[in-house]
């Protein structure tokens, strides 16, 4: 169902730490032009951790509205409260999203089968496709193939992964496992520089922060591997390959990486929610510096 490239996207506040609707609205324009396949709002990157219930909601209504149906619109509803996930779900299916994205709990190490009873609790309150969230690192539990692919069973508008594992063999198992009786089922990667890889294996694309900062050069690396021409392929990992060293920047990462959209040339405030903070200037060299080195900067 979800294919290619897709992008979650940085959520863009002011200088007082507030949505920037103009901000987020030229960001989500330059994503779409440069061949992004869907867009995901309120993921990681996009901050959905540091925003109030207020916000995400009015948030949502603007994004679906500015995307306009130009490409499919992912709403991160994942939390702590099932309840909570519940009810931002069904907000984001009547606000005429594509699909939800759903990280399991955190905080607690859960076991599988309190994980499953808690995606079934998501799937049974709504009709709105689903994309589940595997993100180990954050949550300390993982979403594995049988586990996905019970889900997969037994809810048929449970309908992709995203995979945020730093392993590609664990990608692949979910894979083979789960599209040997879904093959409908999207697998996504959460790593960028395992785009190749992710296709090579059967599964369909990523779902990568770096997209926020070169959006065409993902597109041309898709496009490089259908026509299999591995020179370009081999050009545009490159620089994936340099710019993976933006998340070691700062932390959380998500101060770097609207970092560099904002040095490619986008009109974006960098500001992160607090306890986050501003990106210093040696930080902002660093994120130059490695810009400089993929030879992105005068690629727009």
């Amino acid at each position: 169902m979800f294919k290619g490239i897709l992008s979650p996207v940085v959520t863009i506040l002011d200088e007082n730490g507030k949505l920037d609707f103009a901000g987020n609205k030229i960001v989500i324009n330059r994503l779409i032009e440069h061949g992004i396949n869907g867009l995901l709002f309120l993921g990681s990157i996009g901050e959905f951790f540091a925003l109030s219930k207020a916000e995400k909601q009015q948030f949502i209504s603007f994004v679906v509205k500015t995307v306009d149906k130009r490409v499919p619109v992912l709403i991160g509803t994942g939390g702590t409260v099932q309840d909570e996930v519940i009810e931002l779900t069904r907000f984001a299916e009547q606000a005429g999203a594509d699909a939800a994205v759903v990280i399991s709990p955190y905080y607690f190490k859960l076991d599988q089968e309190t994980i499953y009873r808690y995606y079934a609790g998501v799937a049974q309150s709504t009709a709105l496709p689903i994309m589940l969230y595997n993100f180990p690192d954050r949550t300390a539990v993982d979403l594995g193939p049988e586990l996905v692919l019970r889900l997969a069973r037994e809810f048929k508008h449970i309908v992709a992964i995203k995979d945020t594992v730093d392993n590609i063999s664990h990608t692949r198992k979910l894979i083979q496992a789960v599209k040997a009786e879904r093959p409908d089922f999207s697998v996504l990667s959460g790593f960028d520089e395992y785009l190749i890889p992710n296709l090579m294996a059967g599964g369909d694309g990523i779902l990568g922060g770096l997209t926020n900062v070169i959006p065409h050069v993902f597109s041309d690396l898709m496009q490089a591997y259908a026509k299999k021409d591995l020179a370009r392929v081999e050009a545009a990992q490159d620089k994936i390959s340099i710019l993976m060293n933006l998340y070691d920047v700062s932390q959380p990462f998500v101060a770097a990486i609207k970092g560099a959209v904002a040095q490619m040339g986008v009109p974006i405030t960098p500001g992160v929610k607090a306890p986050a903070s501003a990106l210093t200037s040696r930080q902002l060299q660093e994120i130059r510096e490695l810009l400089i080195q993929a030879d992105v900067l005068d690629s727009l």
